[in-house]
């Protein structure tokens, strides 16, 4: 027998300035139901999380909650000011019978001490705070609005464990795909103001939500072509003798009405990215480079090669350094020691982590053409501004819209289309996907693959990392960052473990065996002036493999081509296996040239 929802939202209807933002929505919690609410930006997620817990009140309507069950939401954008230590702002959210010692533990898990004043905080500290205030109490229902924004991968993985560990009902709105996944067993689709929900998680929402939309286009077709059979009748199948049949012209009227009415799924973002001019093969070779700051070691003794194509992901905790090597890999930083050679031709082109170059009084025609033009030059051809903004899902009336007007979501597409209107063959991406829905999330994933360019991305998302990273850099504390093949789950296959730093030589230090100097120092003179990086003995072990292989694609069809009559019996076919050969030929000629590279550059190492 089911159980009874302790938060039931049943045909909630809202309208905003004139637009109706809800229609149908419907929202039904149970004791121990985990919830992921999905939905495009703008589509009323957040507003229907709102009208959940009370903050906002709805047009239509009913909204239940269950008397005896505590509910607690986590904003986006949570106030802290009314408190003067952010222990007294989690302590506040405690209810009578709730251990008062949990909150101290969630803010240590955190990295809070429950001192800091809340005036000084970050956004990030602040959300950290406002997440230890909606756990202490494990209440029976949590309402969660984006809670990995801001948390490095660290906290995430903390979180996701201690969510996990929760009796409490969840409703979790998150474009982390990952943390969806592994937490969620219901997925509620809030598309153009009504939900439909999937009995299962997210894992299978984006193949029902396809489904549902082939479906739909399917009745908008029957629909389109039943309308055109009445306007046929009504033009045809009536003599001037006869009377117009009033009932069909009513039903014909009603079917225009119901094809007007009938909402499309709203516009989807065309991204595409500027390319310049080919780089050379080799981009960045660092070797042996360090960095400090005083006695802190930021990178130590770190040596890769970076060749035409790779896409690196860079992971590791908030100040572990990051973006210090993002700028020593760049050319934009100078290292304490060792060498960085920068290749040929390099067009570099980066998207900023804060969006810190959006000023917030900048107009967003503006922010994407620099001013004193309406065009942009997108891939070699000009583009009328209005055009490049719908491609991000503007409309042509936000063009003198101020940025500081944009939601977080709007802020994050501005951002990401001035980085991709740049030239370049060198894509620096710092933190891409925040704020972006699960669709542009899609979009930017087939970009950065399909670049041929090579590109540098910093995620906190473990799933973008895994569907478009080639290998991983990955801080491992004191200093060490370690590369290994692969995307993020990879990575966690070959080390072990996530993200989490093992800090050997901290732990080292602790335990007083030696200074973290004379670590940084020992390690540093044991270590050659340069070696293979894992990525490159792995390409080695595996590029004969494929070269082999590519062979006997090239042999299969060289056979297939020099069939008597092929030509004549199947021209289209010919032309197919033709193309196919030359693809396959320039891959094995680019496989080999690569081998090339490497087998040298071993021969060089170790003579």
């Amino acid at each position: 027998m089911a159980q009874p929802p302790l938060l039931s939202l049943q045909d909630i209807q809202l309208t905003f300035g004139g637009t109706q933002l809800l229609e149908a929505a419907e929202l039904i919690v149970s004791p121990g139901q985990r919830i992921a609410l999905v939905g495009r930006n703008g589509s009323g997620k957040s507003t229907l999380l709102k009208i959940a817990s009370g903050e906002v009140t709805h047009d239509k309507g009913v909204r239940f909650v269950e008397p005896s069950a505590t509910l607690r939401y986590l904003p986006q954008e949570p106030d802290l000011s009314a408190y003067a230590t952010t222990l007294a702002y989690v302590e506040a959210g405690l209810g009578p019978g709730d251990d008062e010692y949990r909150a101290q533990y969630l803010l240590s898990s955190l990295g809070l001490t429950g001192a800091e004043d809340p005036k000084n905080l970050s956004g990030g500290e602040g959300r950290r705070a406002a997440l230890a205030r909606v756990l202490a109490p494990k209440p029976d229902v949590l309402l969660l609005d984006e809670p990995t924004n801001h948390l490095d991968l660290p906290a995430i993985e903390w979180l996701q464990a201690e969510l996990d560990s929760l009796r409490s009902a969840m409703v979790l709105i998150s474009h982390d795909r990952r943390f969806l996944s592994d937490l969620t067993r219901a997925t509620v689709w809030l598309d153009r103001g009504v939900t439909r929900r999937l009995d299962r998680g997210f894992s299978h929402f984006e193949g029902w939500r396809d489904q549902v939309l082939e479906e739909e286009e399917r009745d908008r077709h029957k629909l389109d072509r039943q309308i055109v059979r009445e306007e046929h009748w009504l033009r045809y199948g009536v003599t001037a003798r006869r009377k117009r049949n009033v009932g069909r012209l009513e039903r014909l009227a009603g079917l225009r009405q119901e094809r007007r009415e009938q909402r499309r799924v709203t516009g989807s973002v065309s991204m595409q990215v500027t390319e310049g001019r080919t780089s050379g093969a080799l981009v960045v070779e660092a070797e042996n480079i360090s960095k400090a700051y005083g006695d802190r070691v930021i990178v130590g003794d770190f040596s890769t090669r970076v060749l035409r194509g790779d896409r690196i992901g860079i992971v590791g905790p908030n100040g572990a350094g990051k973006t210090t090597l993002i700028k020593m890999l760049t050319g934009l930083d100078k290292p304490d020691s060792g060498k960085i050679k920068m290749g040929s031709a390099l067009e570099l082109a980066m998207l900023d982590q804060g969006r810190a170059k959006l000023h917030p009084d900048t107009r967003l025609k503006e922010a994407l053409t620099g001013g004193g033009s309406d065009t942009l030059q997108i891939n070699g051809q000009p583009k009328h501004v209005v055009g490049y903004m719908k491609d991000f899902l503007f409309g042509p009336e936000q063009a003198n819209t101020p940025i500081g007007k944009l939601s977080g979501g709007e802020r994050a597409r501005v951002a990401l289309a001035r980085a991709l209107a740049l030239p370049s063959n060198f894509l620096v991406l710092d933190e891409p996907t925040n704020d972006l829905d699960l669709e542009t999330l899609d979009l930017l994933e087939e970009m950065v693959s399909d670049y041929s360019g090579t590109v540098i991305v910093v995620s906190h998302d473990r799933d973008f990392l895994d569907r478009v990273a080639t290998s991983v850099i990955i801080a491992e504390g004191d200093g060490v960052w370690t590369e290994y093949a692969g995307g993020y789950s990879d990575m966690v296959i070959q080390r072990g473990e996530g993200v989490t730093a093992r800090e050997p030589a901290a732990k080292a230090h602790r335990a007083g065996k030696t200074s973290l100097t004379q670590t940084t120092q020992a390690t540093s003179a044991a270590a050659p002036k340069r070696k293979l990086s894992f990525k490159e003995k792995h390409a080695l072990e595996t590029l004969p493999k494929d070269i082999e292989k590519l062979d006997g694609e090239i042999e299969a069809l060289n056979k297939a081509l020099a069939e008597a009559n092929f030509y004549n019996r199947d021209p289209v076919g010919f032309a197919a296996k033709s193309k196919a050969l030359e693809a396959t030929a320039a891959r094995k000629a680019a496989a080999e040239e690569q081998w090339l590279e490497l087998e040298m550059l071993r021969e060089e190492l170790e003579g």
